[in-house]
């Protein structure tokens, strides 16, 4: 049973691509802060199915220090490590003028940091296998731009290019990279937007809806999957057309 990581997989989009991926026969290691109790519930059920296999292993992501451990340990328990999903983020909204400095530093840091460097530890697992897949959750907002959250923008499009740079590295030892980027979805990082806000969100797309955390999940799954086996340095957009 293949191993894959998920950050921030105890909540939320998270816990939705966690879900899917166990549901696809995976075994996954959620990293977070905390074991919630949708996450228990989710748990129980994968093994009731009894297809892939769900695990929770405390990590702070800020804390940088623990990271090259914390890879050792889960590779110590679980064995190899096939893919890895950077989830875990936050969404801190404010105008760049007025926004506390510890607010900026702390969103670049889990955002943007802590994935590069959790990537560069769970990647040298993966070379010495000469197979791999790395999903970096980006945002619309990286292209689109959106008033208040320049700095979660700057963030999200930092992993961009970090996706299509690390590809060109490590797709000669077999090692896909890949980021999805969602629209606006029904997760706690939205729910601060007003009705208005959310109507407006819905008039815009295409398809006059939001997308939801499934369909997210259902484009991880489907890019550590061996049907996207010739596809990296990607974006993949999941949004339901808001930004075509």
């Amino acid at each position: 049973m293949r191993n894959i990581l998920v950050t921030g997989g105890t909540r939320g989009l998270g816990l939705g691509i966690a879900r899917r991926l166990a549901a696809s026969g995976f075994r996954v290691v959620a990293i977070a802060r905390t074991r919630t109790e949708r996450f228990a519930s989710a748990e129980l059920a994968v093994e009731t199915c009894d297809k892939g296999r769900l695990h929770f292993r405390f990590g702070d992501l800020t804390d940088l220090a623990v990271l090259p451990g914390m890879v050792k340990e889960i590779r110590s328990e679980f064995g190899p490590i096939y893919g890895l999903v950077n989830n875990a983020g936050v969404g801190t909204a404010g105008v760049l003028a007025t926004m506390k400095d510890t607010d900026l530093e702390h969103l670049v840091r889990l955002n943007v940091t802590a994935p590069l460097m959790l990537t560069k530890y769970v990647i040298r697992s993966m070379m010495s296998q000469g197979d791999g897949r790395i999903v970096n959750i980006s945002s619309i907002v990286a292209n689109t731009g959106y008033s208040g959250l320049s700095v979660y923008s700057a963030t999200k499009a930092s992993l961009t290019g970090f996706t299509r740079s690390l590809a060109r590295e490590v797709g000669p030892l077999g090692i896909t990279v890949n980021a999805v980027a969602p629209g606006f979805l029904d997760t706690d990082m939205t729910h601060t937007l007003t009705p208005p806000e959310r109507a407006k969100i819905t008039r815009r797309s295409a398809l006059h809806r939001m997308a939801e955390i499934e369909d997210v999940a259902n484009m991880v799954d489907y890019l550590v999957s061996e049907k996207a086996r010739n596809i990296t340095g990607s974006v993949m957009t999941v949004d339901a057309g808001n930004s075509a």
